[in-house]
């Protein structure tokens, strides 16, 4: 189906969001749709596919505008074919491993000490006494470390 006929409603409904996410998406350049001779928003059926990766890249932390950069190396704003997807993918892949080894680390800090620099826990098996961990970074330093 290459014609612009669904209407605003049609795709919010089918896509799982709401109208007003879909002028947003829009107002943002990542979606695109015409107007018709009522001057109402008509949008061809390949725009859920682009909502698609859009609230999927989201879900994972994917920034809007991260998500425009990808969209944007698409000639002609086309959706992505199943090959760019799999090329979205592997480096969602791998942003996901650094995600996940990242929430790993915190789950097990969770009850001891992060090494924020805070000096406000009593009883830390990592006391940062003297904000050691200063000469380190900023932050949560130990969470950071690629050692732990």
């Amino acid at each position: 189906m290459s014609e612009a006929n669904l209407s605003v409603g049609v795709i919010a409904k089918r896509a799982g969001v709401n109208v007003s996410t879909l002028h947003f998406y829009e107002e943002k350049g990542l979606i695109r749709s015409w107007r018709n001779a009522g001057n109402q928003r008509r949008f061809k059926a390949d725009v859920l596919r682009r909502i698609a990766l859009i609230k999927a890249g989201q879900k994972i932390g994917v920034s809007l505008g991260e998500i425009k950069a990808i969209l944007a190396k698409l000639p002609n704003e086309r959706t992505p074919t199943t090959k760019d997807w799999e090329n979205i993918a592997t480096a969602w892949r791998d942003r996901l491993t650094q995600q996940i080894n990242y929430i790993e680390k915190l789950k097990s800090s969770l009850t001891a000490c992060i090494g924020c620099g805070c000096l406000s826990l009593e009883r830390c098996h990592l006391y940062n006494q003297d904000d050691c961990l200063n000469q380190e970074g900023d932050g949560a330093v130990i969470l950071e470390r690629n050692d732990v």
